[in-house]
């Protein structure tokens, strides 16, 4: 992990270079459970206030069971496995930390690289950049490559789209009915 300061500066960052038509509505969070053992915590990203995807230390056990399989399987751990890393991918398996880490690496990347990066996280990042304008984000819709992404990294590509004007087949209304049903659970 790259180093830093502390993560409010992270976020002011982030923030900085959140695209004007969600600046109001998609916020960056991020806390350490200072008085838990090893000072686990949690990462989200919110839509209106509300988490639309999360990361925590619960998903680190995952990773470390799907590890314990492969050391049971293989004899070795390796945390950069490429079917474990598409796998976490898939699924959104990420802990804090990793959600730190992909921060810390956008904001060092030129947009353009990050748009394209392999990480699903430094490209949920580089999608709610104010630096991608109309006519990237016309070529994100014409491609449609996004459409083929796990649905918790596409909701984010459908938010930013939607937002623009460049998608109208409801899909943000959609995702905001999924938070508030999740709240009534």
């Amino acid at each position: 992990m790259d180093h830093y300061k502390s993560w409010s500066d992270v976020r002011k960052k982030l923030d900085s270079l959140r695209c004007e038509k969600l600046k109001d509505r998609i916020d960056y969070f991020l806390t350490h459970y200072n008085k838990v053992h090893d000072a686990y915590g949690r990462a989200a990203i919110r839509l209106d206030g509300k988490d639309i995807v999360c990361f925590s230390w619960i998903n680190m056990y995952i990773q470390e069971e799907d590890l314990s399989e492969q050391i049971k399987n293989n004899g070795y751990w390796d945390y950069n496995d490429p079917e474990l890393v598409a796998k976490w991918a898939q699924e959104g398996t990420y802990c804090e930390g990793d959600f730190l880490d992909a921060a810390l690496i956008f904001l060092n990347l030129p947009i353009d690289e990050a748009l394209n990066h392999e990480s699903y996280l430094i490209r949920l990042f580089a999608i709610l950049d104010r630096r991608v304008g109309k006519r990237t984000l016309k070529r994100i819709v014409d491609e449609k490559v996004y459409l083929e992404y796990p649905k918790w990294i596409r909701q984010f590509y459908e938010v930013r789209l939607s937002a623009e004007g460049l998608v109208h087949n409801n899909l943000e209304e959609k995702i905001c009915k999924e938070i508030h049903l999740e709240d009534r659970l």
